[in-house]
């Protein structure tokens, strides 16, 4: 199937007439503009193709007889009909990247699918950033692949994390942390994450990181290295002796250089945060920033999250 794509963006175009945002500013001074969505498939306009609709868009039969799904609009995530494998989809990956993991992870897109972004806009800051984040939805869902984030408080390592594997048909959530019923602010980051994730992720609350990644193949996501760190801690009673974590450290960064999995982990740069004013907080921050340095050294990618910006670390 051949699709040839003369317009992507959303229906007012890229930049939208008379919008202030920096994303369309960027464009205006830079001189480009992305023409609403116009698709040809195999000669024939869209619009001419015969068409159904579904929930959240429709789908249409190429002249050869090929069925493609496509999203009516930005936000809208198309419904596909049961057993079939589509062999293109247009879909809004910059709002929903999520929905292309949905639609692999229920067999409607293989590989063999094209999947194209359209209804682009102002949600994303840049085209770059759309090729940027393509790149990661493209890539093979099994391992082995390492990926460090990098950040501060709130920095956005842990969306950026979740973004990285948005489209993969199935995504192991390691949450570190432990359950906090008596601390709400606490409960309440929590709850923020959960709704944030795909519903059909799995989850595993567990300290035991390192029996996930001897045991996993596919993507796993690890938030974080530091709360895995502190419990790591309080096993080998290490607060006051932190020479009883390394064997713990140790086979951590080794089931992270022996895993078969694609997988993603968060932690935090100790450089960004306050000098601790105990000796057991000094101890934690001299741990973990050796930790993370022994993971990066280790992995395929390394990245610096800060407010919402990456950076490629080399």
């Amino acid at each position: 199937m051949n699709i040839e794509l003369r317009g992507t963006a959303a229906a007012h175009g890229w930049p939208a007439p008379g919008c202030r945002c920096a994303s369309c500013g960027r464009l205006r001074a830079a001189g480009v503009r992305y023409e609403p969505l116009s698709v040809v498939i195999d000669g024939v306009p869209l619009e001419d193709l015969p068409r159904r609709d579904v929930p959240g868009g429709h789908e249409v039969r190429g002249p050869g007889g090929g069925r493609v799904l496509v999203a009516a609009g930005p936000g809208l995530r198309p419904e596909p009909a049961p057993g079939v494998e589509y062999e293109a989809v247009l879909l809004d990956l910059a709002g929903s990247p999520e929905h292309l993991g949905y639609l692999r992870h229920v067999r409607a897109v293989t590989p063999r699918s094209q999947v194209v972004a359209v209804h682009i806009d102002h949600r994303l800051p840049s085209p770059a950033e759309l090729d940027r984040r393509t790149a990661f939805w493209n890539r093979p869902a099994d391992g082995p692949f390492r990926t460090l984030l990098l950040g501060g408080s709130r920095s956005g390592k842990s969306a950026e994390a979740e973004l990285r594997l948005a489209a993969c048909p199935d995504v192991l959530y390691v949450a570190t942390g432990p359950v906090r019923d008596d601390d709400p602010e606490w409960a309440e980051r929590v709850a923020a994450h959960r709704v944030r994730r795909p519903a059909w992720w799995r989850t595993a609350e567990t300290t035991d990181l390192t029996g996930v990644l001897e045991s996993a193949e596919g993507p796993v996501l690890v938030d974080g290295i530091g709360t895995w760190l502190a419990a790591a801690m309080d096993e080998a009673d290490a607060w006051d002796d932190p020479s009883r974590a390394r064997p713990l450290l140790d086979g951590l960064v080794s089931a992270w250089r022996d895993t078969a999995a694609r997988v993603v982990a968060v932690s935090d740069e100790v450089g960004l945060s306050l000098v601790p004013s105990t000796a057991s907080g000094r101890a934690f921050r001299d741990l973990l920033g050796l930790l993370n340095q022994r993971l990066a050294g280790e992995s395929e990618e390394t990245a610096l999250v800060v407010a919402g910006r990456v950076t490629e670390l080399g």
